[in-house]
């Protein structure tokens, strides 16, 4: 009885596995990566309307999510507002929000002013064509808008600095 059991479910485990693959191959055409061109999102932003990506359209810019619960969001928003102070008028900086409400966020920039265009991915529907698996997560878009970076976790003004100069050709 013992060994029809275990036969049983080492049956349903690759019956599982082999579905979870089918599945993730089928559904990776919806998803942009590193080498592929960004996806072209329209969300809203602070002021109640709405930007677009290609807004930016031969600009390098730099997307990244993050959230005001985050412990390495608040960590890096320092270091975020350092780049965008020194480089803001050379690279394009997004904030990307997933799920929190606009009055959430202004309450964040009370204390972390970072210079940047803050948009609102409510429903993670961007953060779903980026892959974006949490928070904070940066992409940067070179001027042609393919995506040359995506590095997850908290990142430096200099280590941003160094992504983004790679690609200002």
């Amino acid at each position: 009885m013992g060994r029809r059991v275990i036969n049983l479910l080492v049956l349903f485990l690759l019956i599982g596995m082999f579905s979870f693959f089918g599945y993730s191959l089928a559904s990776k055409g919806d998803n942009t990566d590193v080498g592929d061109q960004a996806y072209n999102f329209e969300l809203p932003n602070l002021d109640g309307t709405n930007t677009k990506l290609y807004d930016y359209k031969g600009e390098i810019i730099i997307l990244n999510y993050f959230a005001s619960w985050c412990k390495p969001c608040v960590d890096e928003a320092p270091e975020l507002e350092a780049f965008a102070k020194d480089y803001g008028d050379q690279y394009r900086l997004i904030m990307i929000n997933k799920g929190e409400t606009k009055d959430r966020v202004k309450k964040f920039l009370e204390k972390y002013n970072t210079p940047a265009v803050y948009v609102f991915d409510y429903n993670s529907k961007i953060a779903k064509k980026y892959n974006v698996t949490g928070q904070p997560e940066t992409f940067v878009i070179d001027r042609k808008g393919v995506i040359r970076e995506h590095y997850n976790g908290p990142v430096t003004a200099a280590q941003l600095y160094s992504m983004v100069k790679k690609y200002d050709q």
